[in-house]
């Protein structure tokens, strides 16, 4: 798998993900909306983790440098 995520975007990702679990954790944000956003959290955290994210692949979109050579 090639990076198809740049640095703002997995930061992006990151932090919203901690906000998500914080929000869950601290009950502001509980039932189907609560775990919803919490399996949203973990798959923020996976494509940062692999600066990869499959949703991007099919329509060609690259949010990092391209690489020259």
């Amino acid at each position: 798998m090639k990076k198809n995520m740049g640095t703002a975007d997995r930061s992006i990702r990151t932090i919203l993900a901690i906000v998500f679990a914080v929000l869950y954790a601290t009950n502001v944000i509980s039932g189907t909306l609560g775990i919803v956003l919490l399996v949203l959290a973990g798959v923020f955290l996976a494509t940062s983790f692999i600066s990869f994210c499959p949703l991007y692949a099919p329509f060609g979109l690259r949010t990092c440098k391209v690489e020259k050579g």
